[in-house]
């Protein structure tokens, strides 16, 4: 889909966002947020990609909560899968912040795959393909969090899993059992959500 035209964000603005969620952007990175966020508004048009139409609201919502999720991430060789990924939030903010991790995108949808598709190639990411063994789930749209928590133990045997979460739904969370919990971290600029890291009992 067409994408022509000056970008919806300004470069100050996204090293401001960034700065407010202690993120650290090169220009790069930058462009690379602003040709992903053209990419996503002219899709969304045609596949439900996010409810979400203005692109502040976007840069904050979709890439700095997604990015913030490094700060809880190992350093280095870290292989990460995002489920339910839908536009690509959080693996793809995530991978470019830290092009060093190994992730795989989990999409379902066809339309959304296919969006997804484009998305790598535009920005020349390069992604995993072989998904087990992981070393960490990520989810943020997610309600089921028993069965996620279940399979990502069971099916791909990954040793931590990162989740976005609401205040209300943390002592869900800390109910399934086989996990341990670190300390909720709040997420910046938003009303009672938070990112947790859970560990998977051996």
């Amino acid at each position: 889909m067409a994408t022509n035209g000056p970008p919806p964000i300004s470069a100050g603005a996204i090293q401001r966002a960034a700065g407010e969620f202690q993120l650290t952007l090169n220009g790069q990175q930058v462009q690379q947020i602003q040709q992903y966020t053209k990419i996503l508004l002219a899709w969304n048009e045609k596949v439900n990609l996010t409810a979400i139409r203005d692109p502040l609201e976007i840069l904050y919502r979709h890439f700095c909560e997604s990015m913030f999720g490094a700060s809880l991430l190992p350093v280095a060789d870290c292989r990460l899968a995002d489920v339910g990924t839908g536009g690509g939030f959080p693996g793809l903010p995530l991978k470019i912040l830290r092009p060093d991790l190994d992730v795989y995108l989990v999409e379902s949808n066809i339309k959304k795959a296919t969006f997804l598709a484009e998305v790598v190639r535009e920005l020349g990411l390069t992604l995993g393909e072989e998904i087990a063994p992981l070393d960490v789930v990520c989810s943020r749209a997610l309600g089921d969090f028993a069965r996620f928590l279940g399979w990502a133990a069971s099916h791909v045997h990954a040793k931590q899993a990162m989740l976005w979460l609401g205040g209300r739904d943390l002592d869900e969370v800390r109910a399934v059992p086989g996990w341990t919990w670190s300390e909720p971290k709040p997420v910046p600029k938003s009303l009672q959500r938070y990112l947790v890291l859970g560990t998977r009992a051996e």
